[in-house]
């Protein structure tokens, strides 16, 4: 078993941008910026701007957070998208969900600018993505593409199963890695809740990548020995310890590491690749290469 160390990874790509930051103040030019919408309280929402306004910190880039009640009309949202859109001093934006039933998160998408659309959500980026286009790409799968780049794993003619099919994970990933290019040049098994032999499916994965979002879900006897594992994952589980709880995947990592292959953990695997890749994103969005 070796770990694929996010972490570290992470800590490279931010060190790049870094250093790229510095330079663009050296020349007496402005930061790189992104701003974030946060409505409502959720706590994995709020960790995650929190880990995201950090990074920028940590970068040089400057970040900006509007925070909204739960109450927030439509209508308010969209006013806000609009400014930012048309704030030239602005280069990236995200709008952190889920938003509240209220609120129709296609059309608050639909609404950013496509060339701020760090997150790669807008049906315009996804669009590109599909056709194999330069776009933004949505972060959780660009991340996990820097992962297998970084990492040397080798994906050319390799079984690729990803587990879940969501337009934020599962999908795009699938679309990435059958695409020609390093990593890519996989062939692509997307499965999700309705999938028949899934255990099947997965013991023929040279490469597994679970985004099923069911804590433990990956057993041992679901992997082929010596495959790779990318854990999406991350679940807050309750327990007796200090704390009242512990962090865990999608995958059963203590089982599964024992005959795996490379393997990423949980956490310290693709959630901080996410953070990178968004950071990544805004870069782009800065010199306008998109």
């Amino acid at each position: 078993m070796k770990l694929i160390d996010g972490k570290t990874i992470a800590e490279k790509i931010k060190g790049e941008i870094k250093a790229e930051v510095a330079a663009i103040i050296d020349r007496d030019e402005r930061a790189p910026h992104l701003a974030a919408i946060l409505v409502g309280e959720d706590p994995a929402s709020q960790t995650y701007v929190t880990s995201k306004e950090k990074a920028c910190r940590s970068t040089g880039i400057t970040s900006s957070l509007y925070k909204f009640e739960e109450t927030v009309s439509e209508k308010e949202l969209l006013s806000v998208i609009d400014f930012i859109n048309n704030d030239p001093d602005t280069d990236g934006l995200i709008v952190q969900q889920p938003l509240p039933e209220h609120i129709n998160t296609d059309r608050v998408v639909a609404s950013i600018n496509p060339a701020k659309d760090v997150d790669g959500f807008h049906p315009i980026n996804m669009g590109k993505m599909i056709l194999g286009l330069p776009s933004f790409l949505p972060a959780t799968p660009m991340g996990i593409m820097e992962l297998l780049r970084r990492s040397k794993i080798e994906t050319e003619g390799k079984h690729v199963v990803v587990l879940g099919r969501s337009n934020i994970v599962g999908t795009p990933i699938a679309i990435m890695l059958s695409r020609k290019g390093n990593p890519g040049n996989a062939t692509v098994t997307l499965c999700h809740s309705k999938t028949a032999n899934l255990k099947e499916l997965c013991l023929q994965a040279d490469i597994l990548i679970a985004a099923i979002g069911q804590p433990g879900f990956v057993k041992a006897t679901m992997v082929k020995p010596g495959a790779v594992i990318i854990d999406v994952g991350i679940h807050r589980i309750e327990d007796k310890s200090e704390k009242g709880y512990h962090i865990a995947g999608d995958v059963d990592f203590k089982e599964v590491s024992k005959i795996s292959g490379p393997i990423t953990p949980v956490p310290g695997g693709v959630g901080v690749m996410t953070i990178a890749a968004l950071l990544m994103n805004t870069m782009k969005a800065y010199k306008k290469e998109l």
